[in-house]
């Protein structure tokens, strides 16, 4: 642990990790998937943001009980033993590194807007974005604070031209009466559309979970994490309500669903070219800073586990100024190597095959997150209440209803996942002579 409480991680950088994982390149692309969908998108999102500040909710109450390195993985263990603890903190791991290299790839991709050679030049991109992410590797193996600094100026510059959205659209409401608004109407509404919206609109709500994961680098953590959660969760529901409805109701369905770039459309609209241009700027230090917290996340994790006893212990070794640089080192190579095999059109199918089961991991720890609150609220080892079990509840059906929302099949394969986890559990029970610390 840091001893250093300078070097710690305080509300705002905490909080700017929340909002920076959540908000990554794949929203400025998110109108586009969503434009068919018209005012049953926004429902989508009332109802995404609703689940998320429940989910939020249960985090935070958790984080305030048990405020432990790990996050998902702290919470699953004390509620249900470290077995099932690491299958899931195993998936989600690995949905993280996985996730990572679309995350790193979308991001240089902006870049093209400015440097074409990027997109023609053969390898290129794959070498700029393996560039970035040891980068931003060194920078979380310097420090938490130092990678929390990172994370706050980012997050400052990418909520920027979502919120330029916001103004531009109140201008021209005010301007026009709302004419320019698609018009409403009720029997357009349907269960199966708001459905379907909401399944998208997840993506961009994952990570919120985020500032648990590294909880011994963060200052008063009892207190710091809890509030940076559901700060977190809110600022960013309502930047991504106003701004992606903004685009929806106030361009062409047929032009956002043809987009490539539809908030870059919406400003070059209003602006002009040059402005539009310098939103993709904006998009690509948006991904650069989710990266970066990802890779904070994707480092912690793997240390967490070791020092529970239900990982290879090599893993739960730390520097001088208590940073898991083995866990980053590991970590950083297996995303390379999905980055690599992105680039081998013979893997490119598997890659995006991989990237679908990491989402459904992600799904599968908000339930069993939710699923571990209602039963420590029932053993009575965290301050229960008619409202935290409500809201326990609603969180956990939320999780059931998004993973039925990504089919069968990635369900399916995600429980493999899962599975796959359990010789890596055992080869580390035997190696680390011991069963799991209880911490």
């Amino acid at each position: 642990m840091t001893s250093a409480t300078t070097r710690q991680l305080g509300f705002w950088m905490c909080t700017a990790l929340v909002v920076g994982n959540m908000i990554g390149s794949g929203i400025f692309l998110l109108p586009a998937s969503l434009a068919s969908f018209g005012w049953n998108a926004v429902l989508g999102w009332v109802v995404t943001i609703t689940g998320g500040i429940c989910l939020a909710l249960v985090f935070s109450r958790l984080a305030r009980a048990f405020p432990k390195a790990g996050g998902p993985y702290a919470f699953t263990r004390e509620a249900f033993g470290p077995a099932p603890a690491f299958l899931v903190a195993w998936a989600y791991w690995v949905s993280v590194w996985v996730g990572n290299a679309a995350v790193a790839t979308g991001a240089v991709s902006y870049l093209s807007v400015f440097f074409p050679s990027i997109a023609h030049t053969q390898g290129l991109h794959a070498a700029i974005t393996c560039g970035i992410i040891w980068l931003l590797t060194a920078v979380n193996c310097r420090g938490a604070f130092l990678a929390g600094s990172v994370q706050l100026v980012t997050t400052v510059l990418k909520i920027m031209p979502l919120a330029a959205v916001v103004v531009l659209a109140f201008i021209a409401v005010s301007s026009d009466g709302g004419a320019s608004v698609a018009p409403f109407h009720a029997s357009d509404l349907k269960l199966s559309s708001v459905t379907a919206a909401a399944t998208l609109t997840l993506w961009g709500l994952l990570g919120l979970e985020s500032a648990t994961v590294p909880a011994e680098h963060v200052k008063d953590p009892e207190n710091t994490i809890p509030r940076a959660t559901m700060f977190g969760v809110i600022l960013t529901g309502v930047i991504y309500l106003f701004a992606c409805s903004a685009v929806i109701l106030l361009l062409p369905a047929d032009q956002i669903a043809a987009s490539n770039a539809p908030f870059a459309d919406f400003v070059s609209k209003y602006m002009g070219e040059g402005a539009g241009k310098i939103l993709a700027l904006f998009a690509a230090i948006s991904g650069f800073g989710a990266l970066n917290g990802w890779i904070l996340v994707q480092g912690e994790l793997p240390y967490a586990m070791a020092r529970g006893g239900v990982f290879p212990s090599w893993f739960g070794k730390a520097s001088s100024n208590g940073v898991p640089v083995r866990a980053h080192i590991v970590s950083s190579l297996l995303l390379t190597v999905v980055v690599m095999m992105n680039y081998s059109r013979s893997m490119t199918e598997l890659f995006t095959f991989v990237v679908l089961l990491s989402t459904t991991a992600s799904l599968v720890m908000y339930l069993a997150v939710a699923l571990a609150a209602l039963r420590l609220e029932r053993a009575r080892r965290m301050q229960a209440s008619p409202f935290l079990v409500g809201v326990s509840i609603i969180a956990a059906l939320y999780a059931l209803w998004t993973i039925y929302g990504a089919g069968a099949e990635a369900v399916g394969w995600g429980f493999v996942l899962i599975i796959a986890g359990a010789p890596i559990y055992l080869i580390a029970r035997l190696t680390n002579g011991r069963a799991p610390a209880s911490n």
